[in-house]
């Protein structure tokens, strides 16, 4: 659970200071730069919200936000306190009034940035750590007093002697509980003045009872008081609440790692040629940035001169850096480890692919599904159900004769142990957990039930063609083609945009643009390599007509000369690398492969033929995709879909779940349930593993929470149980869910399906290399 830090405690500096705190005659601030347009019109905007205090936060801050005119959507992720607010295209963005209304309801928000977010979460904890060990001293010393009370006989111990020790214990105990209880009171009075309650409202009533029980009986010369009670239950509740804050923070590692990947500055080249260092903000497209060994690449962008290996791992998923030169393009975040790149901005800021991932993990870490929303739910409806057991509780034991000091202290343990803090945090710990697993395998989540869909699925329907093939084509002959001429090819390559010339200059890292080249529009480019005329692009161009009549007829050809010499070359679209070990694992699984293309079927049979999948379906338009998706779901069974083309994306939606690669058309990944990272087929049934794995998870917290809730409930209102133990009850069961959640991280089945397809990837390279290539769209 995380913790609410008031402004005395976190004092924030002018620049960090949320504009709620501006002086009343500051100029209105403009939040232009924070807002992001969306497909359609429609605008977004992400805040942070400070005074968040457990997951019944979510709902309140969400539902606030909305009442918010021309506010479509919000949500809140529990783990960054990150609120992301959706604005209906054609109304007017109001983010101050988002800001004003959530400071009716006790919130401070203000535009996210990650920076100033780490430094509030870093002081929060600082704050709850102090809490937690003013706490933990107080209580130290007041059991010291208690032995020194009770350690002797007690009819030896004067009325003077027991009162002297329960003054001391108050002295110690009022003000330790008064800055220790910090977190509870600010966020139950918070809540009481917006007319709510929330699950710190019963502990601050149950400390503050305890607290004022003892006291009226130390006034009283009572034999008992409970300031041990109090403060100790405070301890308890802070190490709960303290080891909730920290292990959140560990699930932020992921988007950290992310952020952590942002250039800070890039060199921008102007038009004299001369090189600055600006932010990388100021950067634009069509920009051109010089990146050297060592440093991170700003933007997204294509690589206009120079080589060098870049690391993308962290970006793509590929662990081995990736050699690149003219021509090709390179992701915000990557590491230039050699080499000096010259690169022309295709996106910036926002717009990068690395601001997409983040976009996207922060969407899974947000939306909800329908074991999340039963817990909300459930939690939602607890609140008002805690102060009413605790109310019966109270005029019970009255009734039946208790004294009104008894009749309290049950009420007070009534009200702790029946906190719904597991229930809340049951189902949302996993999903958020999950999703930073899924993310650390290369998956991102879109839709809020895609954990449980995913969970569901037992047939897999493959699409082809940028699917079970990698997106782009690749040279499949290269050994057969003599190395100076396939080097004049590369040369050659790099002054054309066609995707085939692409290919090429890939398949020979580190040429250099051959000099003086002419394109000659429908035939290909023609220059001087060496001082000797050469050219590449169609076999009639080239006259190289004879060669490519003995060529593979299913292959893009390419035909290069140099001088008198000629050669061509074959272009195809290769398996992914360990796309038959994958479909091995599924099948291994127990889940029905089939492939859905709209290639043509000598195109796709050898594709079948090596991946051993015997249902295939060729030439399939996007509604006879849907029709045999209809057909298998109409057996019983779940379908999850996997495709990346336009003509996909309706089968996409039609599936029970579907999943498409990063490289995806747009209006595909739109319409999938997730999105995965790489060239590898391996994410795929990862995220089934991992799915099956926190619906498990998820339904055994369920249960962890009501099987509490079923036992300790009649316990402590048929006054078995004290505040103390209480508090010990109900802190150790939202330790207990949030540590079950954290297996959700990986686990053996998730980590040996991806093992299991990493060590038979080069058997299913080798296969796909001698059965086929294909070409065409999917």
């Amino acid at each position: 659970m995380a913790t609410h830090v008031g402004v005395q405690a976190l004092p924030l500096p002018a620049e960090a200071r949320p504009p709620d705190s501006r002086p009343a005659d500051a100029p209105a601030q403009d939040f232009s730069l924070f807002l992001r347009e969306q497909p359609g019109g429609a605008m977004q905007m992400a805040f942070a919200i400070d005074g968040i205090d457990c997951a019944a936060c979510i709902d309140e801050i969400e539902d606030a936000a909305e009442r918010e005119p021309g506010v479509s959507l919000a949500r809140l992720n529990y783990t960054t306190h990150r609120l992301t607010v959706d604005w209906a295209a054609g109304t007017a963005p109001g983010p101050a009034g988002v800001i004003a209304t959530l400071a009716r309801s006790g919130y401070r928000a203000y535009p996210f940035e990650a920076d100033r977010l780490e430094a509030i979460e870093h002081a929060t904890s600082r704050h709850l750590l102090r809490c937690l060990a003013v706490a933990g001293f107080a209580a130290m010393n007041i059991m010291l007093l208690s032995v020194s009370v009770w350690s002797g006989n007690v009819s030896d111990i004067t009325p003077e002697t027991r009162d002297l020790f329960h003054w001391l214990s108050a002295l110690i105990a009022l003000p330790a509980a008064a800055y220790a209880g910090q977190p509870f009171f600010q966020s139950a009075v918070r809540a009481l003045r917006t007319g709510t309650l929330n699950m710190d409202v019963p502990i601050t009533l149950g400390v503050v009872l305890a607290l004022g029980v003892s006291v009226f009986e130390t006034v009283n010369h009572a034999e008992h008081a409970y300031f041990d009670s109090a403060v100790m239950l405070l301890f308890f509740l802070l190490t709960g609440r303290y080891l909730d804050h920290a292990m959140r923070r560990r699930t932020r590692a992921e988007a950290g790692n992310l952020a952590a990947l942002r250039a800070s500055s890039a060199n921008r080249v102007g038009i004299d040629g001369q090189v600055v260092t600006v932010p990388a903000a100021a950067v634009k497209a069509g920009d051109e940035v010089m990146v050297r060994a060592g440093e991170r690449v700003p933007v997204d962008g294509l690589v206009l001169s120079g080589s060098g290996a870049v690391d993308e791992s962290l970006v793509t998923g590929e662990t081995l850096p990736r050699p690149v030169a003219g021509g090709e393009s390179v992701h915000a975040g990557g590491l230039v480890h050699d080499g000096v790149l010259r690169v022309r901005a295709t996106a910036v800021g926002e717009d990068t692919f690395l601001q997409e991932i983040e976009r996207l993990l922060d969407r899974a870490s947000t939306a909800r599904g329908r074991y999340v929303r039963l817990a909300d739910r459930a939690a939602r409806l607890y609140a008002p159900m805690v102060h009413t057991a605790a109310a019966l509780s109270l005029v019970g034991w009255l009734i039946a004769g208790a004294s009104l000091h008894q009749a309290v202290l049950i009420a007070v343990a009534v009200l702790i142990i029946t906190c719904p803090c597991a229930l809340a945090l049951a189902v949302p710990a996993v999903q958020v957990v999950a999703a930073g697993a899924m993310m650390r395998r290369g998956v991102l989540l879109h839709s809020g039930d895609a954990l449980e869909r995913l969970a569901e699925a037992d047939s897999v329907a493959f699409d082809k063609t940028g699917t079970l093939t990698l997106p782009e084509p690749a040279v499949a002959n290269s050994e057969a083609v003599p190395a100076e001429l396939m080097q004049a090819a590369a040369r050659l390559a790099l002054a054309s945009t066609h995707p085939l010339a692409r290919a090429i200059a890939a398949a020979v890292p580190g040429a250099v643009p051959a000099g003086q080249v002419r394109e000659v529009t429908g035939a290909g480019v023609e220059g001087t390599i060496d001082g000797v005329p050469a050219r590449l692009g169609s076999p009639a161009f080239c006259d190289c007509a004879a060669l490519a009549a003995a060529a593979a007829p299913d292959a893009s050809l390419v035909a290069v000369r140099l001088g008198a010499r000629c050669a061509v070359i074959e272009i195809r679209q290769a398996l992914r690398p360990d796309a038959l070990a994958v479909l091995d694992e599924l099948r291994r699984q127990g889940r029905h492969i089939v492939i859905l293309s709209g290639d043509r079927a000598e195109a796709v049979a050898p594709v079948a033929e090596a991946l051993h999948v015997e249902d295939w379906w060729a030439q399939a338009r996007p509604a006879e995709k849907i029709a045999v998706l209809e057909s298998l779901e109409a057996t019983g069974r779940n379908v999850l879909m996997v495709g990346d083309g336009i003509n996909d994306a309706p089968s996409l939606a039609a599936a029970h779940v579907s999943i498409s690669p990063i490289t995806a058309a747009d209006v595909a990944r739109a319409q999938a349930d997730a999105v995965f990272l790489g060239d590898r087929l391996a994410p795929v049934p990862a995220a089934l593993a991992i799915a099956v794995r926190a619906r498990r998870l998820m339904r055994q917290n369920l249960v962890i929470a009501v099987a509490y809730n079923v036992v300790a409930v009649p316990l402590a209102i048929g006054g078995f149980v004290t505040p103390l133990i209480a508090a010990l009850a109900m802190s150790g069961s939202s330790i207990l869910v949030t540590l079950n959640a954290l297996r959700a991280r990986g686990g053996a089945e998730a980590a040996d399906v991806v093992a299991a397809a990493e060590a038979d990837a080069s058997a299913g390279a080798s296969a796909s290399a001698s059965a086929f290539a294909t070409k065409g769209a999917s």
